[in-house]
């Protein structure tokens, strides 16, 4: 009789440590669920960590903001170039599978001084005219105005193609082509008046009907 009461305790025992062990593994289990769920800050960081892979970017004037449990992040400020914004959303969205971006970057070309201008320079600009039509004077001034304006224009433009023609012969500023509305050929012209060496412009711009 003795015997069988001691097996019957020794056998509730360990029932009572199986289960004790068992609520600390689900615990455990719990836990380390929730330790590795990614947090804003963490999704931020990864997506930081991607773009500082690249040289431009990492210098780039860049924000990200994220929402990781909704698996969208945003990135704001500037870069000089769109093949560099398309850069940056592509280095982001590996950051993490199936992960959404917001792009609210700005395009801001970084301007060249006159002084700092090459032959080199020139020689790119003037053969990038000559391949779209336009007409760029021999003067390094010329092909100066010519870069700084179509740079603010591709800029005006964003997504679409540039639809504005840009002829600069010292220094005068003749720009042909089609627009959508009045609106924008006012700006095209404000944009080409405001660079620096222009000494006039002659707007022939035809906004489309």
């Amino acid at each position: 009789m003795k015997r069988s009461i001691i097996i019957g305790l020794m056998i509730t025992l360990s029932s009572f440590g199986f289960m004790a062990c068992k609520d600390r593994g689900d615990d455990g289990a719990k836990m380390s669920s929730s330790t590795t769920e990614m947090s804003d800050i963490d999704l931020a960081n990864n997506i930081k960590t991607k773009l500082d892979t690249d040289a431009q970017l990492q210098t780039a004037n860049l924000k990200v903001s994220a929402d990781a449990e909704k698996k969208i992040a945003t990135l704001s400020g500037t870069v000089e170039s769109s093949p560099l914004r398309v850069k940056a959303i592509n280095l982001a969205k590996s950051a993490q599978p199936g992960l959404t971006i917001e792009d609210q970057i700005e395009i801001t070309p970084t301007a060249v001084s006159r002084k700092d201008y090459t032959e080199q320079m020139a020689k790119e600009e003037w053969a990038k005219a000559k391949q779209l039509g336009e007409k760029v004077g021999k003067q390094l001034d010329d092909a100066w105005i010519y870069g700084k304006i179509v740079s603010k224009l591709v800029v005006m433009s964003k997504s679409s193609p540039r639809t504005v023609n840009v002829d600069v012969n010292n220094s005068v500023v003749t720009l042909r082509g089609t627009v959508q509305d009045a609106e924008q050929k006012t700006e095209a012209a404000r944009i080409a008046q405001e660079t620096e060496g222009v000494k006039r412009v002659d707007n022939r711009l035809k906004v489309s009907a």
